[in-house]
């Protein structure tokens, strides 16, 4: 896909990779609009000179509404990038409970939940669009899985389940939108260099870089920007996971 002049709609958008991607998108060329659950958003969208929307994306009637703001405003959105999550961490037998039930339905909610419904809802407007090229391409939606998905570590038992239900609804719903012309890929990252991380103390942070293969370092958000536009232009990246980690392989803890 040319992404030039098309939408895209990222949601997370307010940070991290999210940022990081619709900074990189609109540097291709592309137009955006940044969803995000937080109201910094709308200081992020100013910073980038782009469109922002605050939106719970687990919410269906807000993420109809906010749909049909953004296509009234400026048009059907082709590429999605999903990168709203949020990464809890609790045992299953906590010292003083099992693993609170709520927290483990709301880390669901968010990141599997929110993924597919933004997609589902986005989809939909994309098939009723013109084709863009001789393949027949109509869109590509980008979803944020984790290697936790396949090496979740102790403690990550919802966030685990989260993203390897993130990976496990990639391939059949690429098969079902081939129809359509939308393709569906997932990218799983390793270790990454955001806020959250960064906030760690300095001995927190070398020790995570240990467990890197190579390079010796944590991701940073612009390398899953690159991908992230590699994925649009490139039409034969369709119904795969891609892990972005430097060859890490998660070990128990």
């Amino acid at each position: 896909m040319d992404i030039k002049n098309q939408l895209a709609l990222i949601t997370g958008g307010a940070s991290g990779m999210g940022a990081a991607t619709a900074e990189t998108l609109k540097a291709a060329g592309a137009k955006i609009a940044l969803v995000d659950l937080s109201d910094t958003v709308h200081e992020k969208a100013e910073q980038l000179g782009v469109a922002g929307y605050q939106c719970d994306v687990s919410d269906e009637s807000a993420v109809r509404a906010i749909l049909d703001k953004i296509e009234a405003e400026q048009g059907t959105p082709r590429i999605i990038v999903n990168c709203a999550g949020i990464c809890p961490g609790a045992r299953v037998l906590g010292r003083e409970e099992p693993h609170p039930l709520d927290l483990f339905e709301k880390t669901l909610k968010v990141n599997v939940i929110g993924t597919f419904n933004i997609l589902r809802l986005a989809a939909e407007r994309i098939s009723r669009t013109d084709e863009l090229n001789a393949d027949g391409e109509r869109g590509v939606i980008i979803n944020t899985a984790s290697v936790a998905a396949f090496e979740g570590q102790i403690g990550q038992a919802a966030y685990a389940a989260s993203k390897g239900g993130v990976v496990g609804m990639t391939l059949p719903i690429a098969r079902e939108l081939a129809k359509f012309g939308i393709r569906v890929v997932t990218i799983a990252p390793g270790i990454m260099e955001t806020p959250m991380i960064s906030a760690m103390p300095e001995h927190v942070q070398d020790s995570l870089k240990e467990t890197m293969l190579f390079p010796r370092r944590l991701g940073k958000a612009d390398e899953y920007a690159r991908l992230a536009l590699h994925i649009c232009e490139n039409a034969m990246i369709n119904g795969e996971t891609i892990r972005l980690d430097g060859a890490l392989r998660l070990a128990p803890k």
